[in-house]
């Protein structure tokens, strides 16, 4: 009779290893909220650690009674002060990131096509704490993103306030 064990070779495959020493381009759609430039300082953080990069992009959901490449100045300019204020929160990081303006039907299939198309290895995506009805509620875009990514997401929530 053998000892149990006997013979088994063990490895420490729960060894600390860090989970992000593999991220080098991390997506970070941005809305201008507090939590989604949280999102660009966390994301700069691990993509200077990993020599990575950091792409953000604003998404312009356009009506679908409007055709898609529908000239919308008013929320392109927001848009664009949006991607501005993430450049400056890299900058403060000091990172630089790539910002995209993007127009789409639904912002959630844009996310996940950009990571798609530019092989991204994390979708970071911040949000703000939302409970309308007094229990938390994940929002559709959030809910589609985690659902259809092709990558890891990592969601940042702020906390309730009081």
């Amino acid at each position: 009779m053998t000892p149990a064990g006997a013979g088994v070779e063990y490895h420490d495959t729960l060894a600390a290893t860090d989970p992000l020493s593999g991220v080098r381009s991390i997506l970070v759609p941005v809305d201008g909220s507090p939590a989604s430039m949280d999102a660009v300082t966390l994301a700069c953080s691990i993509a200077k650690k990993n020599k990575g990069k950091v792409y953000a992009v604003h998404v312009i959901e356009v009506k679908r009674s409007l055709p898609l490449d529908a000239e919308l100045s008013e929320e392109a300019t927001n848009g664009e002060e949006v991607l501005i204020h993430a450049e400056r929160v890299a900058n403060e990081a000091d990172f630089k990131i790539e910002g995209e303006l993007l127009q789409a039907r639904e912002a959630g299939h844009a996310i996940v096509d950009e990571a798609m198309e530019r092989g991204v290895d994390l979708i970071l995506m911040g949000a703000e704490h939302k409970a309308p009805l007094g229990e938390y509620q994940m929002g559709r875009l959030t809910q589609y993103v985690v659902k259809a990514a092709p990558c890891n997401v990592w969601l940042w929530r702020h906390p309730v306030r009081a």
